[in-house]
């Protein structure tokens, strides 16, 4: 693997290994560009919505936070895929990064439109044995060659419509990148590359390669800046460049993209949210003094440095639509993390590194010699991308027919999850086995980092200041209970890997709580099916949206009542409808109605058209402090019962809520 830094007067620093599974680098000596003429930082992002509020008829469970494990998939380190190997050793890591040759899908030399992908499909495969997803990039160029996939990558058939050019800083040929032949056969591959891989769940993130040395949109020393050296620029002009990325963006709409560069195609992808950014010298300081090549200038680093590049196209923000990857600069990899969470020498601020860019993930080859145990790693690691836990859990412990359940998720890594996994809800007996479960539409991809840490430049406050952002969401779903045998079971949410339906051995989304098991169901609490169980009361708050109120029946504040909330100046013909009661299997239950009045009053309650009942409420300490008085109704099966309260002819307590046992 070759990286490259860019800045001044600076010779080839380092060649690390040969083999396939050795690493190699490179780090080049480009003058910085200069800033686009708008510099255009976008600022604090705006807060998103927070959603909806937790259903208040349904009883809160919380649920205990853990550490997420390591190796949570599509975030995290990255390893070399290396044919035959194990792909499960060192760090445990879910990605796997592997380099195709476009020479190695593009063979006929007569058809630039005919494609064979079997080595891409062999390598997919294989990863997904293992239980990894592929993080992929193609090449036409490659200095040395990796070993297993060849040097020089150029299509046969560009033979005599495409004109080459000799690379000879490191001895490869460079075919001309602004040829019509080439922009049109490229253009018509990434198609072909997105019609068979797009939404494929063996992949997890394409780089969009192609272009310059080892496919990542450089050709130094025969590049764009031409002003200090006797070299030509063997790029893409920006507007051809600006046809490639627009043709992955096009090509790709479910699989995640990145390119390398904020400022590649004259910044192309400015406008294009569904393209990451690949930080191939990530939180790496080089020059003297050192200077960072990730962090922006505010914070140490160089002109040309990562962020700084994203501050001036303004899209710094970019990792709210799309993933943020890389590698850890090879020098660095074996230390990377030694100080965490700041740096040291040639290692920036890495916990800053990672905050600022919203990493999701990095190729870390040097993972492989980290201990499992250590505890710097395994805080960044689960920093980056995303760390979801579920706070509360909230439904009816006693329930039969249909039933509402609702969760409450959190994310305290630096980045949203960004696909649209499956998310169900499930029963299980007291042996573990999911006896029932029912798919949801909620999307994990609202649930958005709690906190960001602001850029210096966005001038909030001193560093490190921290900008509220995203909300716990709440997402709720109604579960039918039909079929399922009265007794004691274990409410469980799972978020499904599609790559569950391609190997058994696909690492399973887990949950940073207590109560989540490895095969990754999470543990919502206890939920007893049929009449005959034992569990928490079903509560309805008076205040919930569902409800009817008539006359002046008003919701009130109240900082005593459950929710803060209360319902009042019922009576004098004012009444309130209580929906959505569940009767479970039909029949005689308790109703609890929670109250508060200073005095002493009477109000009628009547559940669906049955007998109507006359109460007598005594008096509250005050009206925000609920009392309690119980009567026992009939209601139907299920949850289309309603209770109505009323006085026709005098004022009715205000209500809080009700419980039904």
């Amino acid at each position: 693997m070759h990286t490259f830094a860019r800045r001044r007067d600076r010779k080839l620093l380092a060649s690390l290994g040969a083999a396939a599974t050795a690493l190699a680098l490179a780090a080049l000596p480009l003058t910085a560009e200069a800033a686009p003429a708008t510099v255009s930082a976008q600022g604090a992002p705006s807060r998103p919505s927070p959603g909806p509020a937790p259903d208040p008829s349904l009883p809160a469970h919380a649920l205990t936070r853990a550490d997420a494990p390591v190796d949570n998939p599509l975030k995290g380190f990255a390893r070399f895929y290396q044919p035959g190997g194990d792909q499960n050793t060192g760090y445990p890591h879910s990605l796997t990064w592997s380099y195709f040759g476009l020479s190695e899908v593009m063979k006929d030399a007569s058809d630039c439109g005919h494609y064979d992908w079997s080595v891409l499909d062999k390598a997919l495969d294989e990863t997904a044995t293992y239980g990894n997803q592929a993080a992929i990039r193609f090449y036409i160029e490659y200095p040395g060659g990796s070993g297993s996939h060849p040097a020089n990558a150029i299509p046969p058939c560009f033979a005599g419509h495409v004109d080459n050019r000799t690379n000879s800083y490191w001895n490869t040929t460079s075919p001309d990148y602004d040829s019509p032949y080439l922009l049109d056969a490229l253009k018509k591959f990434i198609a072909a590359y997105g019609a068979r891989y797009d939404g494929d769940p063996r992949i997890g993130f394409i780089h969009m390669g192609l272009v310059g040395l080892w496919g990542e949109w450089h050709t130094w020393p025969y590049d764009t800046d031409t002003s200090g050296d006797t070299y030509p620029n063997y790029m893409p002009s920006d507007a051809h460049g600006a046809e490639l990325i627009q043709a992955y963006n096009s090509a790709f709409t479910r699989t995640k993209i990145e390119v390398r560069y904020p400022e590649s195609a004259g910044g192309a992808a400015d406008s294009l949210p569904r393209v990451g950014y690949h930080d191939d010298s990530f939180c790496f300081r080089e020059g003297s003094p050192l200077a960072g090549v990730t962090l922006p200038a505010s914070m140490g680093g160089a002109p040309y440095a990562q962020l700084q590049k994203a501050l001036e196209h303004g899209v710094e923000n970019r990792w709210t639509t799309a993933s943020m990857g890389g590698e850890v600069r090879p020098e660095i990899q074996p230390t990377a993390f030694a100080n965490w969470p700041g740096g040291s020498g040639a290692v920036d601020n890495m916990k800053a590194c990672l905050e600022l860019e919203h990493t999701t993930w990095k190729i870390n080859e040097g993972s492989a010699n980290y201990s499992p145990g250590d505890a710097g790693v395994a805080a960044a690691v689960r920093l980056m991308g995303y760390d979801l836990s579920v706070d509360h859990a909230y439904f009816h412990a006693t329930a039969q027919g249909s039933t509402k359940v609702g969760v409450r998720i959190n994310n305290s890594g630096v980045a949203p999850f960004y696909y649209p996994w499956t998310v169900s809800l499930g029963l299980k007996d007291a042996a573990g086995n999911v006896v029932k479960s029912w798919a949801t539409p909620w999307d994990l991809r609202k649930v958005m980092p709690q906190k960001i840490r602001a850029f210096p430049d966005w001038g909030v406050g001193s560093d490190p200041a921290y900008l509220d952002y995203g909300y716990a969401q709440y997402f709720d779903a109604t579960v039918d209970l039909a079929g399922v045998a009265s007794g004691d079971y274990q409410l469980v949410m799972k978020a499904k890997n599609p790559l569950e339906d391609v190997s058994s051995a696909a690492k399973k989304l887990r949950f940073a709580n207590a109560g989540q098991h490895a095969d990754g169901w999470l543990d919502l609490g206890a939920m007893t099916v049929g009449s005959g169980g034992t569990g928490d009361p079903a509560a309805y708050e008076a205040e919930a949206a569902g409800n009817t109120l008539t006359g002046t029946a008003v919701v009130a504040d109240c900082a005593g009542c459950s929710g803060g909330h209360k319902v009042g100046y019922l009576g004098n013909g004012a009444t309130l409808t209580f929906r959505g009661i569940d009767g479970g299997s039909g029949g005689t239950r308790t109703v609890t109605l929670h109250y508060a009045t200073a005095q002493t009053r009477s109000a009628t309650v009547r559940a669906n058209g049955g007998a109507t009942r006359t109460l007598t409420f005594a008096p509250t300490a005050d009206w925000t402090t609920p009392g309690t008085t119980s009567v026992t109704l009939d209601l139907n099966a299920g949850t289309g019962n309603t209770l109505t309260v009323a006085n026709p002819s005098g004022w009715a307590p205000d209500i809080d809520r009700i419980t039904v046992t």
